[in-house]
This record gives C-alpha cells, structure tokens and sequence, in this order.
C-alpha cells in the first residue's frame, strides 16, 4: 500500500523529532572529530617533541598503557572517591545552612559575610594548610572539595526556598500543614530546579578541589598522576590525566543532569 500523504502538510512527531535528536548525537562527535584532526596535524606541522606537543595517537597509546597496568583506574577511584565524598558533604552543609539563611534575614546578615569571606580565599591557598592540619590522606581532599562545592549550592539553596510564592505558603497555612509537611511538599519541590542547578555546578567543582589537595600533596589520585607525568617530562601521560578529569566531570553533570529530568517530571 502507497503511504498517503497529509494534506496538512504537518509531520509526525516522532519524524518531527527525528532531525534534533539524531544532530544533538552526531555534534559532539563531529566536534571531537575536527578538534582530534585540527590536533593531529598541529603536531606534525609544528615537529615538536612529543615531551612538549604529543600527538593523539601517543596520547591515546599512553591511555592505553596505562589502562593495561592498572594504573589510570586505581588514580581514577581515588579521585572519584574523594569527588563524591566531597559533593555529598558540601551539599549536605551548605542545604543545612541554607534553610536556616533562607527563614531569616537577620541570620543572613549575620553569617553571609562571613561565608563570602572564606570563598576569597582561594583553594591553592587554603590545601596546604588542610594537609598540614590534616595530613596527606584523603580527608584532606575531601575536605578541600567539600569547601568548594559549599558556596554554590549554599546560594542555591537560598535561592530556590525564598522563590517559593507565598500565595502557595499561605495555601498550606490555610490547611493547618504542619511545617515539616510545608517543607515536604511545597518548599522542596518548589525549590528543586534551583537547588539542582547549584549541584550542577557543585559537581564540576568538586573535581577541582579533589585534584588541587592532590597537587599539593598526596601518592595517589589523577592529580598525582598528572604532577608525576610533569615530573617525568611524560607529557602524554599528562594529557591522559587532564582528559579523565574531563570525563569524570561530564559525567558527574550529566548525572545530576539525569536526576533533574527524573525528578522534575511532573512539571513537563
């Protein structure tokens, strides 16, 4: 049988759809692939040394390498593991500080200075301190990536509870709700969009904190691995060590990216 044609003239939507999907999937690839030839051929034109300038091709045997002797995965579950670690506590702090911040103005002038004084500090300033307090295990890198991930999601979370409207609290008054079932089922949901996207930012920054404490002192991690590679002049591996902590962090955003569409369903 003859498809017949809508006089409409309006496509399907799963044809409609089509298009889109299939070019925000071949994009990334596409860019990769000019970056990856735009790279290649920078090297060879330019006969660097590879301690200086290595090619993809010895980038990725290096990947390979150290893929093979177990040493990319044992420095990446550290890093991981302080990553995660760090992310939970500094989400934890700073949403139990922020509620409180949120409820009461005269709370925020009194600790908000405070806290935007000690995100000044820059964090290569403040590890050595921590490992010298704390020394070089990974309480220190934990630590140093919970510090940065708490101002981001701090603010966030503010944000988001003072966004709720108050017609909807006045709402909840007139049904007697209690205050947890208040912070239940209207300041949570309502607040959840902004408070997801301060940990979107929080899980790309809490990679940095983990690898700055690992720079500055430490025997394991993919800092570790990098600052060994400079040492050895193994530029490769530095490159290795620089792209893990690219997947790691798109794929901490992209998790957190996947919690937002799941939980915010019911606002489609």
């Amino acid at each position: 049988m003859k498809r017949i044609a809508r006089s409409d003239g309006i496509q399907p939507p799963a044809t409609r759809e089509a298009g889109p999907t299939a070019l925000r999937l071949l994009m990334p690839l596409l860019v990769l692939s000019v970056a990856w030839l735009a790279w290649e051929a920078v090297a060879r034109l330019s006969r660097l040394p590879a301690f200086i300038l290595p090619s993809p091709q010895l980038v990725w045997l290096r990947a390979l390498r150290a893929f093979a002797d177990g040493s990319l995965l044992r420095h990446t579950w550290v890093t991981l593991y302080e990553v995660l670690l760090g992310l939970g506590l500094g989400a934890f702090f700073a949403f139990l500080f922020g509620y409180p911040l949120a409820k009461s103005e005269a709370a925020e002038r009194f600790l908000v200075p405070y806290i935007v004084a000690s995100q000044a500090i820059p964090s290569v300033a403040i590890a050595p301190l921590l490992i010298i307090w704390l020394g070089p295990g990974m309480l220190s890198k934990v630590l140093i990536s919970a510090l940065i991930v708490f101002f981001p999601v701090l603010v966030n979370t503010v944000v988001g509870l003072r966004s709720v409207e108050a017609n909807l609290r006045e709402l909840m008054r007139s049904l007697k709700a209690s205050r947890w079932q208040t912070f239940r089922y209207l300041e949570v949901p309502a607040a959840l969009p902004v408070l997801l996207g301060g940990l979107k930012v929080g899980a790309t920054l809490s990679v940095i904190g983990a690898v700055v404490g690992e720079f500055v002192g430490s025997d394991r991690g993919l800092g570790f691995l990098i600052n060994l590679g400079r040492q050895q002049y193994d530029t490769a591996l530095v490159f290795v060590g620089i792209f893990s902590l690219i997947i790691m962090a798109l794929a901490l955003y992209g998790a957190v990216a996947w919690a937002e569409r799941s939980s915010l369903t019911w606002r489609a």
